[in-house]
C-alpha cells in the first residue's frame, strides 16, 4: 500500500515538473505540489528502503526542452527547502545555531519569476541559461540581451557569473492578456508562466515585446572577488550595474526576521510584481560554506512561503450537522490541507441552494478559501479536474441525529430539525451558552458538556448553576476530582455576575450575534425593561433591522422562554447592563477600522472603548468609515484610508482622544 502511493506520489510529481518547468503550464497549483511533496518526502523518511532512483525529491527543476541548445551550470542551480510558519522558521534557526554561533540572516522578497544563471567574460554578457534541472539548463542569450534591466556591459571589465530571477510586472501581464484576448489567443495564467513562455521563445523580438524585468540575488563565487557576506555581493552586483531588489535587509535577531515577513505578507499586493515568499539566507559566506548542502538545498538559505489564500483540495465526503437552532447544514469532508497556517479537513457548504448553485459533487477537486480569514468555505470548483468518479450531492431529508423529518421554512435556503427534544440541538444550545464570546463558563469544553448532558446533569441552560446539587457524584466521575469539580463550580458562580449583553447573546436567540446584543443591552439597560418593549421601539434602534427586531420580540414573549428567563433571574444570574454609556461627540455613531500591531490596547479594549462611547468598529475600511486607527505595520487598509481621504489616528492620538 505504501509502495504504491509512493509511485502514485511520484508520477503527480514527475508530470507536475514537467509541466511547469519545461511547458510552462502547470496542471496543478504550488499548493497542491508542495502537499504531494511533503508526503512523499515523509514516506522516503519513514520508508529509506522504498525511495525510488527516480523520485521528485531528488530533483531540483524540469526537463530541458529541446528547442533550445543545452548548457551544464559550472556551480549546480539549486533550490530553496520551504518553510510555511514561525515554527518552521525558528527550526531553521536552531539549525543553523548548532553549527553558528550568533548567526546574521539576509531577508529578501522571494519574486515568483524564472531563475536565470547569466555569465559575463571581460564584463561582456556571452552566456545565460536556465536552471533546467539544476545542472544542465537551456541557453537563452539572445533573448536575453532584449530585457532592458540586464547590462549587455558590466561597468568592470571582469569574468563573472551571476543569478536572478527573470520576472514580468503585473500590468505588463495585463497589457500582454488583454492583447491575447483580442487575438483569441489562450491567456497566460500568471505573470510567472507568461515570463517563462516568453523567455523560451524562439524570435528574440516577441521576447522584446513582452518587456521583462530581472533582480539579480546571487554570486555563485564570491569569494574569488574579496567578499566575504552576501550583503557585499548584492551591493557589488549594484556597482557592477545590475538591478538588485530595494527590499532586503539584514537581521541579527530572528523576531525581527519575522516582523519583516509579516509586514511584505500584508503589503504583498502593493507591489508591481508577483513574490510567492521570503528568502532568508546566512549573510556570512564561511558560515554558508560550514553549513553546506544536503542533495537538494544549501542548508545555509530557506524560502518561506506564503500562506496561500486559496488553495486546492479534494472533497471527499459530505456530512451533515445540527445548530443550536436545529438548522441542518452540509459539510465538506476534505483531503487535509493547509491554509493561511492551519490545517483544514472540513469546510461548511452552507445549505441544500449553496451546493446546488455552485454544482459541488463528492470527489471534486475544489478551492477554499477562510471566510473572513477564520471559516473556511468552498468558493469554486475545478470542472476541468472531473474524471467521471464524482458522485452528485443528495440534501437530507431526516435529521442526522433523531431522524425527524426535516422542514425548509418559506423564503429561507435552510432545513430544520424542529423535534425540541433532538439531543444534537439541546447539546449545541448548552454548548454555545457557556462559549468564550456568550455566557463563559470557563472549564466547560465540548466533551464535559455532551457526557453530563447524557448523564441527565445538563438538559438546558439553567442546570449549570444546579449542578453544585451534585458535586459528589459529578466527583466520583472518571476524569473528575474534588479540585476540577471545585474550580467549575466557582467558575459558575462568577459567571453570575456576568453584564446583560453575554446574556442575550448565550441565549441563542436567531440573528443575534454578540454586536448586536450589545447594542441591545446598551440600550434597554435591564432585562425587564428589554422584555416589556415592543417591535416598533426595537425597530427605532441603530443596527437593528426587521428580522433581528421580530426574531427578539417572538423570543421574549415566548411562555417557554419568559419560563426560563425567570428561573436564571431565579438562581441569581445578573440581568443588568454592567458596560459604561457615555456618549461621546467624537465617537457617538462613527464607525471605526482597526488596523497593525496596537502596543497599549488589546483589540478588545479598543474595541470597547469605541463602543462603550457610542461608536462601532468594523473589519473593512469603506466610504462609510469615519476613522482608521493605525497601529504598527498597519497594511493595505491605511493605503485604502488615504486613498479615500478617510482621517487616521496612531495609537498615541486615539489614546489622547479617549482621555481628553
Amino acid at each position: 500500500m505504501i509502495e504504491k502511493r509512493m509511485d502514485e506520489l511520484i508520477e503527480i510529481l514527475n508530470k507536475a515538473n514537467y509541466d511547469y518547468h519545461t511547458l510552462d503550464k502547470p496542471i496543478i497549483t504550488d499548493q497542491e505540489y508542495d502537499k504531494f511533496l511533503f508526503e512523499l518526502n515523509k514516506l522516503e523518511e519513514e520508508h529509506p528502503e522504498l525511495k525510488r532512483e527516480n523520485s521528485p525529491t531528488s530533483k531540483i527543476g524540469g526537463e530541458i526542452g529541446e528547442q533550445l541548445n543545452k548548457v551544464v551550470h559550472k556551480v549546480p542551480m539549486m533550490s530553496l527547502s520551504n518553510v510555511f510558519n514561525e515554527e518552521e522558521i525558528r527550526l531553521f534557526d536552531s539549525k543553523v545555531k548548532k553549527e553558528i554561533s550568533n548567526p546574521t540572516y539576509i531577508g529578501e522578497l522571494k519574486i515568483d519569476g524564472l531563475s536565470v544563471s547569466l555569465v559575463y567574460k571581460k564584463g561582456i554578457l556571452d552566456r545565460a541559461a536556465t536552471r533546467g534541472d539544476g545542472v544542465t539548463g537551456e541557453n537563452i542569450t539572445e533573448n536575453v540581451k532584449t530585457i532592458k534591466s540586464i547590462p549587455l556591459i558590466l561597468n568592470e571589465k571582469i569574468d563573472i557569473e551571476v543569478r536572478g530571477e527573470i520576472y514580468m510586472r503585473k500590468d505588463t501581464f495585463n497589457n500582454l492578456n488583454l492583447i491575447r484576448k483580442e487575438e483569441g489567443k489562450d491567456l497566460f495564467a500568471n505573470p510567472r508562466n507568461a515570463a517563462a513562455g516568453s523567455i523560451r521563445q524562439l524570435d528574440a523580438k516577441i521576447v522584446a515585446d513582452r518587456k521583462l524585468d530581472c533582480f539579480l540575488y546571487h554570486l555563485p563565487e564570491a569569494g574569488n572577488y574579496g567578499i566575504k557576506t552576501h550583503n557585499e555581493a548584492l551591493e557589488f552586483l549594484k556597482k557592477l550595474g545590475f538591478s538588485v531588489n530595494e527590499n532586503i535587509n539584514k537581521f541579527n535577531k530572528i523576531e525581527d526576521l519575522l516582523e519583516y515577513i509579516t509586514y511584505w505578507t500584508d503589503q504583498r499586493d502593493n507591489l508591481p510584481y508577483e513574490i510567492d515568499g521570503i528568502v532568508i539566507k546566512v549573510d556570512d559566506l564561511e558560515s554558508q560554506n560550514k553549513l553546506g548542502f544536503t542533495a537538494r538545498y544549501p542548508k545555509w538559505a530557506t524560502a518561506y512561503k506564503f500562506p496561500a489564500l486559496l488553495v486546492l483540495t479534494k472533497l471527499i465526503d459530505i456530512k451533515f450537522t445540527v445548530g443550536r437552532t436545529g438548522q441542518v447544514t452540509p459539510n465538506a469532508i476534505l483531503e487535509p490541507v493547509l491554509l493561511m497556517g492551519s490545517t483544514i479537513r472540513k469546510a461548511t457548504l452552507h445549505n441544500e441552494d449553496y451546493v446546488v448553485d455552485r454544482d459541488i459533487k463528492i470527489g471534486d477537486i475544489v478551492a477554499i478559501k477562510k471566510a473572513g480569514d477564520v471559516i473556511p468555505e468552498i468558493v469554486k470548483v475545478e470542472i476541468s479536474r472531473r474524471n467521471g468518479s464524482e458522485k452528485d450531492f443528495v440534501m437530507t431529508k431526516n435529521c442526522p441525529i433523531c431522524g425527524s423529518d426535516l422542514i425548509r421554512k418559506e423564503n429561507e435556503s435552510a432545513y430544520y430539525c424542529l423535534n425540541d427534544k433532538c439531543d444534537a440541538k439541546r447539546i449545541e444550545n448548552l454548548v454555545h451558552f457557556v462559549s468564550r464570546d456568550a455566557y463563559y463558563i470557563d472549564g466547560f469544553g465540548d466533551r464535559i458538556i455532551e457526557d453530563f448532558y447524557n448523564m441527565g446533569y445538563l438538559n438546558n441552560v439553567s442546570d449549570f448553576y444546579n449542578l453544585k446539587n451534585f458535586k459528589n457524584e459529578l466527583m466520583e466521575l472518571e476524569g473528575f476530582g474534588e479540585k476540577s469539580i471545585n474550580n467549575l463550580l466557582e467558575n459558575i458562580e462568577k459567571s453570575k455576575q456576568n453584564s446583560l449583553e453575554r446574556l442575550i447573546f448565550a441565549l441563542g436567540i436567531r440573528y443575534v450575534g454578540k454586536k448586536t446584543a450589545k447594542v441591545i443591552a446598551s440600550n434597554y439597560i435591564s432585562m425587564d425593561e428589554l422584555m416589556n418593549t415592543d417591535y416598533e421601539k426595537l425597530l427605532d434602534i441603530n443596527d437593528i433591522g426587521e428580522s433581528i427586531a421580530k426574531s427578539l420580540y417572538l423570543y421574549l414573549n415566548d411562555e417557554l422562554n419568559i419560563k426560563l428567563i425567570d428561573k436564571l433571574k431565579d438562581l441569581g444570574l445578573n440581568m443588568s447592563y454592567l458596560g459604561q454609556i457615555n456618549l461621546d461627540d467624537d465617537f457617538n455613531n462613527k464607525t471605526f477600522v482597526l488596523t497593525g500591531s496596537l502596543l497599549k490596547l488589546t483589540r478588545e479594549q479598543a474595541t470597547n472603548e469605541v463602543e462603550n462611547r457610542g461608536g462601532k468598529v468594523t473589519n473593512s475600511v469603506t466610504k462609510k468609515t469615519d476613522v482608521l486607527i493605525i497601529g504598527e505595520n498597519p497594511g493595505s487598509k491605511y493605503d485604502k484610508a488615504r486613498k479615500l481621504d478617510i482621517p487616521i489616528w496612531t495609537e498615541e492620538e486615539f489614546i489622547e482622544v479617549l482621555y481628553k
